[in-house]
């Protein structure tokens, strides 16, 4: 019997080994025949790989800030306020890493940092520094360093520290939101400032305009700045250099100017809502800072949360020095170059990494040079559809063909790749493109993009060891973002660029020699560029899925001969990106009016789409890039039935259609970027 059992064994780890050797064989020659296939395509996870954190059932880790750890591990605090010491955060394998709450009952901190054996958190009214006297890895006390008023206003969440070389600290208070006003305010001292604050408790207010800066840090150099979130006074996401007595461009925290060790001397009346450029009313109000960079909103800016630069050394590849930007909203990490011209900070951004399981909310590096990202999506909807995770980004060694950098020239820009290009194709100025484009700083909520406009490519020079081309671009406008798309450009090995746009904020232009060189138009290879465009006809809509056509896909005013709507429906909106109706239910061929209101403190619009076609609707409004808002993030396709406009906060739409003559559940969904992943519902069409 026994040999019998041990003979059944060993043919059936035989059989298993065999089936896996085979099932091997099998998946090695079908990523084989993949990659063949697949050669040309660059993905960014062949040079980035994420891994994510094992977290036990019981942690709830929404993560509001994060540091790593003399030892190499990683402490986090919760927005449920807890902080947990986390043991091996470097898994791989069959590895786990190891939680131990360190403290709780904090509230909502949303930063961490660690000093002389101590950890520092900001909570909504204190920094607080927790000590561990007897090493037992459990807080013993929680120490007061500082506290501030809170007037209970949800939206007055509260930042940091950051640790200065002095030994000081920074924090940042977020402005509080009224609904009934539909903007910020400031309803407690120092909402929406910069504070330094000394370990024995001494507070001096450093800068003012802030509206929601979750993120703030440092450069290589030892300047700080801070990353800011679309909303009223801020047209898209942006990071802004913060010295000592500015004044960041959010009017509502100036009420507090006047008090004692104010360095900003502004008042709210000082400030204009005219919708021109920030960059020329900087002009003309003093103290108010332009940013460093835009982060052109629906693209990179969505909601723009902490950064890091790169000090590895070399060990996350060739951007050393550069930052790296998280996005909470789309769950994606930007790259940023920066320069100093004339004394003003200026640079580029690119796309970097995205993919990641929820929203990135705060970036630090681990000691073998990966980066951490801790994330949270509670109330703050994301791409990432987790609500909460730690990831962990390595480099694979490889080096994507990617623009390392622009640099601002007297009569252009030079781009800096990563590695030599084809000549032929980088001296083309055919295979560049530049658009220059602003937005409106004004008291709205957000705003479309202004004064675009084409910046021809003159001419281009290549250098000898071909890693640089230098653009002569006409056109350009100083406070303006110039989006510089270099999509024919390819590797000299044939690789195409693995993101082939930038955005560059051109705040100062160096002085210096232009390029003394005529340029002959380019010679076009194609025949076809000399042919006049066809225009490709428009497919006819689907009748039984889409509204006459005496009714636009979106009529506002009630049709003359309709008399009374068969359905009126109000629909709201919800905290945590959701409508305020999750269904309702119309006859088919009915006459329907929605009344939408928007009561949430950002941007919302009210798209009936196609059943089942509802992601595919959003991330089609996300491609539309810098025509976005222009285009009220409604994608040109039939699979759109009916929509309002982008609504700001606080204010209504109407809409009248005649419901599909199909019955079936038709999604409606907020199609602005990030916001559609879940803000959606179901408009029930019966007989």
């Amino acid at each position: 019997m026994k040999l019998n059992t041990l003979s059944n064994n060993i043919m059936s780890r035989f059989l298993i080994a065999t089936l896996l050797s085979l099932l091997i064989y099998l998946t090695a020659n079908s990523q084989g025949a993949e990659t063949k296939n697949d050669a040309a395509i660059e993905k960014e996870e062949d040079y980035y790989r994420m891994f994510s954190m094992p977290v036990p059932e019981h942690v709830i880790l929404e993560v509001g800030g994060l540091a790593t750890l003399p030892d190499g591990g990683l402490a986090a605090c919760t927005r449920r306020g807890e902080v947990w010491i986390i043991s091996n955060p470097y898994v791989t394998g069959f590895e786990r890493p190891i939680f131990k709450r360190f403290a709780h009952g904090l509230h909502e901190p949303l930063g961490l940092a660690v000093k002389d054996g101590d950890i520092y958190i900001t909570q909504r009214s204190e920094l607080t520094r927790l000590r561990d006297s007897d090493k037992d890895g459990i807080a013993d006390s929680y120490d007061k360093v500082y506290s501030w008023p809170l007037s209970g206003n949800y939206h007055e969440y509260s930042y940091g520290p950051l640790f200065l070389p002095n030994g000081n600290m920074l924090v940042t208070l977020n402005l509080g939101w009224s609904n009934s006003l539909g903007h910020g305010v400031s309803l407690a001292p120092w909402r929406g400032w910069l504070l330094e604050i000394t370990p024995d408790g001494k507070m001096t207010p450093i800068a003012a305009g802030l509206r929601s800066p979750a993120g703030y840090g440092f450069n290589p150099e030892g300047d700080v700045f801070y990353t800011e979130n679309q909303g009223d006074w801020v047209g898209s996401g942006r990071m802004t250099h913060l010295e000592k007595g500015d004044f960041a461009g959010n009017a509502e925290g100036l009420k507090w100017s006047s008090l004692p060790g104010s360095p900003v001397k502004l008042k709210p009346e000082d400030i204009p809502s005219t919708g021109r450029p920030l960059y020329d009313v900087a002009k003309e109000v003093q103290g108010l800072k332009a940013p460093a960079i835009w982060l052109p909103h629906g693209i990179f800016g969505i909601s723009t949360s902490g950064f890091v630069y790169d000090s590895t050394k070399g060990k996350f590849g060739p951007f050393e020095n550069q930052l790296l930007v998280g996005d909470q909203g789309q769950s994606k990490i930007m790259r940023v170059a920066l320069e100093k011209i004339k004394g003003e900070y200026q640079g580029v951004v690119f796309a970097f990494r995205e993919g990641f399981s929820s929203g990135i909310l705060r970036l630090t590096w681990g000691n073998d040079g990966s980066l951490f990202a801790g994330m949270t999506s509670r109330g703050w909807s994301s791409t990432g559809q987790q609500l909460y995770s730690i990831q962990r980004l390595a480099w694979t060694g490889k080096i994507p063909f990617e623009m390392k950098t622009v640099r601002a020239m007297p009569d252009g820009f030079e781009i800096e790749y990563t590695m030599p290009v084809d000549t032929a194709l980088a001296r083309n100025p055919d295979s560049y493109k530049v658009t220059g484009f602003n937005y409106k700083y004004h008291s709205t909520y957000g705003s479309p993009v202004i004064n675009s406009k084409q910046c021809p490519v003159r001419g281009v020079v290549v250098s000898k060891d071909g890693l640089k081309a230098r653009l002569v671009v006409d056109s350009l406008r100083l406070g303006y973002i110039h989006e510089i798309i270099a999509e024919g450009v390819k590797a000299a090995n044939g690789k195409p660029l693995l993101h082939h746009t930038g955005y560059y904020t051109l705040n100062a232009i160096p002085d210096g020699e232009k390029l003394n060189i005529v340029f002959a138009a380019p010679k076009h290879d194609h025949a076809s560029m000399s042919k006049p465009v066809e225009k490709k006809p428009v497919p006819p809509k689907v009748a039984a899925t889409s509204a006459p056509k005496t009714l636009a896909k979106r009529t506002t005013k009630k049709p003359a001969a309709w008399g009374a709507p068969d359905h009126t429906i109000t629909m709201g909106t919800k905290p945590g990106l959701k409508f305020s109706l999750e269904q309702f239910q119309v006859k088919a061929g009915s006459k329907v009016q929605v009344v939408f209101n928007n009561n949430d403190d950002m941007l919302h619009n009210f798209v009936v789409v196609l059943p089942g076609s509802a992601i595919q609707v959003g991330e089609t409004a996300m491609k539309l890039g810098l025509k976005g808002e222009e285009k009220n993030y409604v994608p040109d396709t039939p699979k759109v039935l009916f929509h309002t406009n982008i609504l700001q906060p606080h204010t209504s739409e109407s809409i009248f259609f005649i419901a599909p003559d199909k019955p079936g559940d038709y999604t409606y969904v907020c199609t602005i970027p990030g916001h559609f992943y879940s803000m959606q519902g179901t408009m029930k069409v019966v007989k």
